[in-house]
């Protein structure tokens, strides 16, 4: 399995816009600390990548990672989709970024699904520009990320299929299955204003396709946020990628016991940073983070598991932003790690 860490930092990334932190003011005076918004990579056959989130930086991400390069000819691009984590504004702007494709596929739970598609019409608004293809990303039995047909027999299409579905004739590489981890919502789809995300399908566009949702865990619930566990088909090697995690359930525990590397949520150092840094008046649990360490920390945890445990998704209050920080001697000592944009996973 392979592959490429794309971006490590939270909302806003590092440096934030309108921010002068001594960590964004740092990341100004030194390049090398900057961070994109987190997202993978991941290798899905010889000639096919997803990236898990659709970022803001997607564009400049794609063209920083020299295999998501378009290949020589027309448009061949070996992008051939999107799994969201959650409905989150920073896992999801890129991706109108996404439009000059042809066609491209977005797997996600049918909540982030509907999310996207009722309150922020992704699916109307990209339905004149390209094809896209929702999938739905399943909580129990895993996906085979492809290549699969396209399009899926019996199924309309605006256009012909083009493009890595297309293109790609490799066995599937991988399989994603998610978990839960959280039931909080985006603030755009806080309440249902009348609408009910979960009738029917009636937000689909000329050019979309659409699996059918899960029976529900979570329109309410489960299904707003998850981790996705990544699996290797040949070797049984698994990834399990969690860039939010609001509670440590079971079923996450689980997860994180077979797993092989772990790249986890490390939002907040502590439960208190948000208050005692001035950006808001919720600790870090109250924002849907476990923090990394104090009761309930997340470090501990991590420190007892067999996996490579690396983490992402850092604020720009996070001292870990600083390369010299102590909080990096603390982590060592645990084995516990980082990840940096760029980063290379092989397993």
């Amino acid at each position: 399995m392979l592959l490429r860490v794309l971006g490590t930092a939270a909302g806003g990334g590092i440096p934030q816009w309108n921010c002068a932190c001594p960590s964004c003011t740092g990341a100004r005076a030194h390049p090398a600390r900057r961070r994109r918004h987190a997202s993978l990579a991941v290798q899905a056959a010889d000639d096919r990548w997803y990236v898990v989130n659709a970022t803001p930086d997607i564009g400049d991400q794609i063209e920083d990672c020299p295999p998501l390069l378009p290949r020589p000819g027309t448009r061949q691009t070996p992008v051939a989709g999107i799994i969201l984590t959650d409905a989150e504004l920073d896992h999801t702007l890129g991706i109108a970024r996404l439009r000059e494709a042809d066609a491209f596929e977005v797997l996600a739970t049918a909540a982030v699904r509907d999310a996207l598609r009722a309150r922020l019409r992704l699916g109307t608004t990209l339905a004149p520009y390209a094809e896209v293809r929702w999938r739905d990303l399943p909580h129990a039995s895993p996906v085979a990320l492809g290549p699969e047909p396209w399009p899926e027999p019996g199924r309309p299409t605006a256009r012909p299929a083009a493009g890595p579905a297309a293109a790609s004739t490799g066995k599937p590489l991988v399989e994603v299955s998610a978990i839960p981890v959280s039931g909080k919502r985006p603030r755009y789809a806080a309440t249902d204003g009348g609408q009910n995300p979960g009738a029917g399908d009636p937000h689909a566009a000329p050019g979309e396709t659409t699996e059918p949702g899960s029976a529900d865990p979570g329109h309410e619930g489960a299904g707003w946020s998850v981790a996705l566990r990544i699996t290797d088909r040949a070797s049984g090697a698994t990834v399990l990628y969690a860039p939010a995690v609001a509670t440590w359930s079971a079923a996450l525990a689980d997860a994180a016991a077979e797993a092989d590397c772990l790249i986890v949520d490390g939002t907040f150092w502590d439960d208190e940073e948000p208050l005692r840094t001035g950006i808001g008046p919720r600790t870090a649990t109250g924002m849907g983070h476990l923090p990394i360490v104090g009761p309930g920390g997340t470090a501990e945890r991590l420190a007892a598991l067999r996996a490579r445990c690396l983490y992402t998704h850092l604020n720009n209050t996070n001292p870990l932003v600083d390369p010299d920080a102590a909080e990096h001697r603390r982590l060592a000592e645990w084995g516990i790690e980082v990840a940096a944009d760029g980063m290379v996973i092989e397993l």
